[in-house]
């Protein structure tokens, strides 16, 4: 029968003195899949990838690797390659002895290294690369040798420890999209830590937001970004407003009604049991227009003035002074009709639907 995971991580704590870094965490990976845990500085992540690498050995719980637990094996003796944000490539190496090297390490012969590793490098996209020094490559042909130098040893896993952070933004932007469909090319299990949401997104099946040494939840980035589970996963993936209010009435459907601290009153979607809420509704979510009318079927309207134009070319965006928010609404600029060319200072109106905004407990 086929191992139907790669990873399994089970009731998982780890304890530095009196301070929990990882707290009960437990997940699966799929063969084949690339997960990412996605959380802020010292969320814990760092520490749950060192404890899947060998680095470190987790307090209490399992890690398993193909249904064999990793406790208490070493890290050159676990199934797994890991790829660090600093690459780790040995700058006295050509590229194809940096690839080469993990094979001649584990007694492969040196003509048999040199040919895999050729074989690795074409696969990557750096087929006549062997002889370069890696001090002569650009930031993101560094990045397919780190790689390369991991998949030629056939691990189950490779693991990758926030590896685009050093790397400028338009490199990182193309390195996005590389690397995934470098594992997709290869149909290895990925396991990605990062602090940036952009990653997680673009690249990932599923992902893991972290926070406070736990998941507070786990699924695919649409379900991420348009069903959240927690204030934490609303606030921290993807843009998006957010209020302070007090539930107001609540109907079977999940419709709740919030009063924010002004007496508006907006309506939501949640359950929320007790009378402090959060309300979140994504800026792509906002409708725009230029009279009341044109969103006459949107329950939550509301006038307001262009307080600040944020130009990003496809990604810019308003920020609306509305009247009952104390706080300005972002809403996504339009790219084409009669609001494309809006000033700050203009009258526009906003409105969104009942699904569209978000309600949690506070």
């Amino acid at each position: 029968m086929a191992q139907t995971t790669d990873l399994d991580l089970v009731h998982v704590i780890k304890r530095f003195g009196s301070h929990t870094a990882v707290n009960d965490v437990s997940f699966s990976v799929a063969p084949g899949e690339f997960f990412s845990i996605l959380g802020p500085s010292g969320c814990g992540k760092t520490t749950l990838m060192r404890m899947i690498a060998g680095f470190e050995d987790p307090t209490s719980g399992d890690i398993r690797i193909r249904g064999k637990s990793m406790i208490g094996v070493p890290a050159n003796k676990r199934p797994v390659n890991m790829v660090f944000q600093s690459l780790a490539l040995f700058p006295m190496m050509s590229v194809g002895e940096n690839v080469a090297y993990g094979l001649t390490s584990r007694g492969v012969s040196r003509a048999e290294a040199e040919e895999r590793a050729g074989r690795m490098l074409e696969r990557v996209g750096l087929k006549g690369f062997g002889n370069r020094r890696v001090t002569a490559l650009s930031g993101g042909q560094r990045q397919r040798v780190a790689i390369a130098r991991c998949l030629v040893l056939e691990p189950t896993l490779v693991l990758l420890d926030e590896p685009l952070g050093a790397l400028d933004l338009k490199l990182r932007e193309h390195m996005k999209i590389e690397l995934k469909q470098l594992q997709a090319t290869f149909n290895t299990t990925f396991a990605y830590i990062t602090h940036d949401q952009s990653e997680a997104l673009v690249m990932s099946d599923r992902i893991a937001v972290m926070n406070q040494g736990r998941f507070e939840q786990v699924g695919s980035p649409r379900e991420l970004y348009h069903h959240p589970a927690t204030p934490f996963v609303a606030s921290f993936v993807g843009e998006t407003n957010k209020w302070q209010g007090e539930a107001a009435g609540a109907a079977p459907d999940g419709t709740v009604a919030i009063r924010l601290p002004s007496g508006t009153m907006v309506k939501g979607q949640g359950r929320v049991a007790d009378r402090a809420t959060l309300a979140f509704v994504r800026p792509e979510a906002i409708a725009l227009a230029q009279d009341s009318s044109s969103l006459g079927g949107l329950p939550n309207r509301f006038e307001g003035r262009v307080s600040a134009v944020l130009f990003d070319g496809a990604n810019s965006s308003l920020l609306i002074d509305a009247a009952g928010f104390d706080e300005p609404v972002r809403a996504v600029l339009p790219q084409a009709g009669p609001l494309a060319g809006i000033q700050v200072g203009a009258p526009i109106h906003v409105g969104w639907t009942v699904e569209a905004m978000k309600v949690f407990a506070a």
